[in-house]
This record gives structure tokens, sequence and C-alpha cells, in this order.
């Protein structure tokens, strides 16, 4: 549990499941190859779905994986599947790549961006599961988590039946009653900036504690020395914001993803669930 006073308590601290975290070693490069790019800021080429990278090797691993930001591709470094990649490849397809048996290919494509949205929720609904003040929404909370988890363990037809939109809406209304349990019980609902447009932001210093930025467009965002503690920040678009010096213990479903897109230095002060990205 947090030691800071108005903390957001958590038991366990944080959702460690090794599932839910990539493992490229188990993976048959899906995200190279199933997902499409467009030459820009991100990409430094056009690439279709379906189309391997060219920087992809034979073993499915990447060619210029240490040095992705020196040559133009730093969307990749920002990516995360969640432990879609190696779910689809080792259960899904039994370890059989898409090079072994092409027959399979154009299906395990198409599943791949399906698993990946199921296992991002799988990890937003475990976090939720951790923290105390949810303990009322528990029973729900399990019985979502155990759901998703038999349909991301079907087969691939299963899986391409689902209706994954009506699934996202469903936990992201369960999210957003843990939310706003888990900030009331650690002081207080803070501002409301749900889908706000906030880029390019002068937040530097502020005190944002427990505030919510669901979904909130926070692209070039100045937040040096923010306290956003408490703070939830589902789906909001950290891309180039800065967070030197800010506090964001006890953020609420901060992904890895959105913190490798943003700009930060040793002093940000993260979640213990979360790892302080290279570039910064």
């Amino acid at each position: 549990m947090s030691s800071h006073p108005g903390s957001v308590a958590r038991v366990p601290p944080a959702p460690t499941d090794p599932s839910l975290r990539a493992d490229c070693e188990q993976c048959f490069g899906l995200c190279c190859v199933a997902l499409p790019f467009a030459a820009s800021s991100d990409f430094a080429i056009d690439k279709a779905a379906g189309e391997p990278c060219p920087n992809l090797r034979d073993d499915f691993r990447c060619r210029i994986h240490t040095e992705l930001r020196t040559t133009g591709f730093t969307g990749c470094t920002v990516y995360d599947c969640f432990g879609a990649g190696q779910k689809v490849s080792q259960t899904t397809f039994a370890g059989v790549s898409w090079r072994d048996d092409p027959t399979s290919a154009t299906t395990m494509f198409q599943v791949f961006p399906i698993m990946r949205q199921l296992h991002e929720l799988l990890r937003l609904v475990a976090e939720a599961l951790s923290l105390d003040a949810t303990h009322r929404l528990h029973g729900e909370l399990q019985s979502t988590h155990h759901r998703i988890e038999r349909q991301s363990s079907g087969d691939a037809r299963a899986i391409l039946s689902l209706d994954v939109e009506s699934e996202r809406a469903l936990v992201a209304d369960l999210l957003r009653r843990a939310s706003v349990s888990a900030r009331d019980a650690a002081g207080g609902v803070g501002a409301d900036h749900a889908g706000a447009s906030l880029l390019g932001a002068r937040l530097r210093g502020a005190d944002l504690r427990r505030a919510t930025f669901r979904g909130a467009l926070l692209i070039g965002a100045d937040l040096r020395r923010a306290d956003l503690r408490g703070a939830e920040l589902l789906g909001a678009d950290l891309r180039g914001a800065r967070l030197d010096g800010a506090d964001l213990r006890d953020a609420l479903f901060l992904t890895q993803p959105q913190l490798d897109a943003a700009l930060g230095d040793h002093t940000t002060r993260l979640p213990g669930s979360l790892s302080r990205p290279g570039h910064w």
C-alpha cells in the first residue's frame, strides 16, 4: 500500500500478470506484419497490413531493434501488444507460424489486433481489481475479467466473431466507476478534463491530483513538475508531453505505451508497475 497521504491504495501494488506483458521471443513478429503504418514522424516508410516489415528477420526479430528511434521508426518503440502476440502465436495457433503455414496467415493477422484489444482490457480490469476502494465492484470486475479471459482463449473463428466494441463499452463504464471510487476514497474526485483538448497546454507545476484526463489530448502538453497523483489517464494521448519531475505515483490506468510516447527524466515519479522509458 502507498504511504503518502491521500494516495490511491492498491492491493497488490500493481498488476503483474506476465501473460499481459509482451514476450517477443514467443511471438511470430505479428506487430511487424499484421499492422499497417504510414510514412510519418513515427515511421520511415509505408507498410500495408499483412505485409512484413523489411526490417523483420527470418527469426521474427527486428534487425534494427536498437536503432529504431534513430532510423525513423519511433512508432515501433511506443507500441505494446500487452502479451497478445505470444497468445496468438503459441495458444490460438499452437506454435505454428504464418511462415510455416501460409494458409493461416490472413486469419492470424486478423486475430492479432482483436487479441491485443482483449489483452489491454484484461490489463486495465486487473488494475481496477488491485484498488482497495473498488471492493464493492470486485464481483463485477472478477466476472468481467473471467469473461474476457475466456473470450481470448477461444479458437480463431470464435475470436473473429466477437463484438469487441460492445465489450470495450462495458469495460469503459466499469472502469469509470472504479476510477470514481478510488479517487473519491483518496481525498475526493478532482477536476474533470475527460475528453478535453489540451494540446500544448501549459500545466507546469499544476496540482492535478485525482483529476480525470480520460481520453484527453495532451499532445505536447507541459506537465513538468505537475502533481498527477491519483489522476486517471485512461486513453489520454501523451505523445510528446513533458513529464520532467512530474509525480505520477498512483496514476490510474496509465500504460507503458503512454509513458513511452511522452518525454520525462530521472526525476519523474512513476507507478510501481511501469518502467522508466530508455529514451528519457
